[in-house]
């Protein structure tokens, strides 16, 4: 596999970097050298700028061919690469001193392959063998809020909660699981100084196009028909990214914290968002038969033409559930902010229009 030189990212024209950095590292020094991977995702773009607020120095490692437009003038190093070869893990890692671990394959189609468990599991193995390799003395794994148990709002999943999302059978949360589990046994048996963090469902800035995107994209256009029986946790990703950071000045390795915030039910979310834009939310409550009904149809449609579904029977299984979580024990020990959800909706919108992402 040919991989592009370690190198320091310059746009097509002159960087310019954000004001607020350049003024902030000519006043303050440096405190850790952190490598991120993923960089240039949802959690990863919007945890850099976190990081070098606080004034640490970020290495990012993105995919060897990808343009990372959502790091342009940013003050940090990139180095190309990819997490399945070990030469571009090392040569990324070499001289850090901390590691946040944010890549990952997100795919829910199709429900499992090869691939996704190759990034997801062995990837996550090889990072973390690099970190002990080079005695790094912090390392955050980005989780999902996936590997633990769900709950209700009277009683709501937290981190001592056993996985039950295997029953959905998708290849991403067992996948994430699965390297979740890898990274605790390292930290019990060879000393990986290792935190877990668990995201639930995010909005904010840099978001890709699955997720808050395509909500916000069809309650935006009137493409939801009505809001089915469940419900799930929602998070501004910038909470995240500051939950991240504070695990990584000072969680004690093998620690695992939910970052979320507010429980609701899909009608309250699809309500909240139309509130937001100016339009009208979906009125009408979709029986879980019928919901799973249409799963059912669209999926076979999907393998009969090969083109993947808006969303799977899979998918439609989870929207039933009450997928609820409390960031209790964050919000307590790593002082998780508590942004309201309307403003992270707010801040998805206002980039998803900016940067032409989305049409009025």
């Amino acid at each position: 596999m040919e991989m592009q030189p370690n190198r320091t990212f310059v746009p097509k024209k002159q960087a310019v970097f954000e004001p607020f950095f350049l003024i902030h590292f000519l006043t303050n020094p440096v405190f850790m050298k952190i490598l991120v991977t993923g960089a240039d995702g949802f959690v990863g773009s919007n945890l850099v700028r976190e990081l070098l607020k606080r004034n640490h120095e970020v290495v990012a490692l993105v995919y060897h061919g990808q343009d990372p437009v959502t790091l342009n003038g940013l003050p940090l190093k990139i180095c190309y690469g990819d997490i399945l070869d070990p030469a571009s893990i090392r040569d990324a890692m070499r001289g850090c001193d901390a590691l946040v671990h944010s890549a990952a394959l997100l795919d829910v189609w199709p429900y499992y392959s090869e691939l996704q468990r190759k990034v997801n599991v062995d990837g996550t193995r090889q990072v973390m063998q690099a970190a002990l390799e080079f005695k790094l003395k912090k390392v955050v794994f980005v989780g999902t809020a996936n590997s633990y148990g769900y709950g209700s709002r009277q009683n709501p999943g937290d981190e001592t909660r056993p996985f039950n999302s295997g029953k959905y059978k998708l290849g991403y949360m067992d996948t994430k699981y699965e390297a979740q589990q890898l990274v605790l046994s390292m930290v019990k048996n060879e000393g990986l100084p290792a935190v877990v963090v668990n995201p639930t469902f995010m909005f904010g800035p840099y978001a890709v196009k699955a997720g808050a995107t395509l909500m916000i994209d069809k309650i935006l256009h009137g493409k939801l028909a009505g809001y089915t029986p469940g419900g799930r946790n929602y998070v501004a990703v910038k909470d995240v990214c500051v939950g991240i950071a504070n695990a990584l000045e000072r969680a004690t390795p093998g620690s695992c914290y939910l970052l979320g915030n507010q429980n609701m039910s899909y009608k309250e979310i699809f309500d909240a968002i139309a509130d937001v834009l100016g339009v009208a939310p979906p009125k009408t409550a979709v029986p879980a038969l019928a919901v799973r009904l249409f799963g059912l149809v669209v999926t076979a449609i999907a393998h009969l033409t090969g083109r993947p579904p808006k969303i799977s029977y899979r998918m439609c299984r989870i929207s039933l559930d009450e997928n609820l979580y409390t960031p209790a024990k964050a919000i307590r020990e790593l002082d998780l902010p508590q942004t309201p959800i309307k403003v992270a909706i707010k801040e998805t919108y206002d980039w998803l229009k900016e940067n032409g992402k989305i049409e009025n």
